[in-house]
């Protein structure tokens, strides 16, 4: 656990960033992809993500969302590929150490798409 700059805690440990760390089963990732239908499974090329494109107005509003995202991957330790550019951003989540799909990667895609809501 580290401080951030104004003395709040920030959690920088990541369970889905061990080795051992157990992937997500399938019934929770067909079940996250089945309430969550703007969320794509992919493989690139051998590692399996959940993959989704927002869009906004601006780039002004793209870089807001951007930045809430990056201070929730910071919160946990756990970061994604972010592409920003006007009017859209592009996440991608998946856990580098298992090559795979972590149950924090749905917990934190939910997350991203609650900061818009």
């Amino acid at each position: 656990m580290t401080k951030s700059s104004d003395n709040q805690s920030i959690n920088t440990s990541c369970e889905a960033c061990e080795f051992d760390s157990p992937i997500v089963s399938e019934q929770d990732l067909k079940s996250f992809l089945s309430a969550n239908a703007e969320w794509e499974l992919i493989t690139d090329p051998s590692v399996r993500k959940i993959k989704k494109r927002y869009r906004f107005r601006n780039f002004a509003e793209a870089v807001v969302f951007t930045n809430s995202v990056a201070e929730l991957a910071e919160e946990h330790g756990h970061h994604p590929i972010i592409t920003t550019e006007w009017g859209a951003v592009t996440l991608e989540w998946w856990s580098h150490k298992i090559s795979n799909l972590h149950s924090l990667d749905l917990e934190l895609a939910q997350k991203c798409d609650a900061i818009l809501a």
